[in-house]
């Protein structure tokens, strides 16, 4: 919730500068060169992909899982929660600014308008149907959705009609999400 906010209070600041300042005020920053191909989005998509099971998978990725399941056992237990909770922080602006720096060369234009209150919901919804903590899940809501959202592009007053009864329907028959965490544990043992 506090991350939601803040996504608010950054949105209006930018959107009130002045519109000859570095930020373009609400029109936004304008004449970005389009970089953006298919491979920079599927690569760096692919790269920020292994990189994310690889971490979860490691070591020291176990931390982030304690400190996500339990963070006053993982306390007991000798795992410093301040360092990881600010590493996953980091960690998330990074790939954030990864996206964000694909979108701007992809549209050659970007503006706070794009980064509204839904547009954090979507990327809720997104990990929520997936799975928490689920890495496949939430790669696949997220490519369900987009397709969903694509489809539902003529009639975009029901979009967020369809997305709650999804989302609703989705916490009553499979509340851990599409493919929970204990698929993937399951699939790695098998392979």
């Amino acid at each position: 919730m506090v991350t939601l906010g803040f996504n608010e209070i950054i949105r209006v600041i930018f959107q009130n500068t002045a519109s000859n300042g570095p930020f373009g005020g609400a029109l936004g920053m304008r004449g970005i060169p389009d970089y953006t191909t298919f491979f920079w989005v599927f690569g760096i998509a692919a790269i920020c992909i292994y990189v994310v099971a690889s971490m979860v998978n490691s070591t020291y990725g176990r931390g982030f899982l304690a400190v996500r399941d339990d963070e006053v056992a993982s306390e007991s237990m000798g795992v410093n929660t301040v360092r990881y909770k600010v590493v996953a922080f980091v960690l998330g602006a990074f790939f954030a600014g990864l996206a964000g720096g694909l979108y701007a060369h992809l549209f050659g234009a970007i503006d706070p308008k794009g980064f509204g209150f839904l547009k954090s919901v979507d990327i809720i919804i997104m990990v929520i149907l997936g799975g928490m903590g689920s890495t496949l899940g939430v790669v696949v809501a997220a490519i369900g959705l987009t397709v969903l959202n694509e489809q539902l592009r003529d009639a975009e007053k029901y979009r967020m009609i369809v997305f709650s009864i999804l989302l609703i329907i989705m916490m009553i028959v499979r509340p851990q999400g599409l493919l929970p965490v204990t698929f993937e544990k399951k699939r790695r043992k098998s392979a």
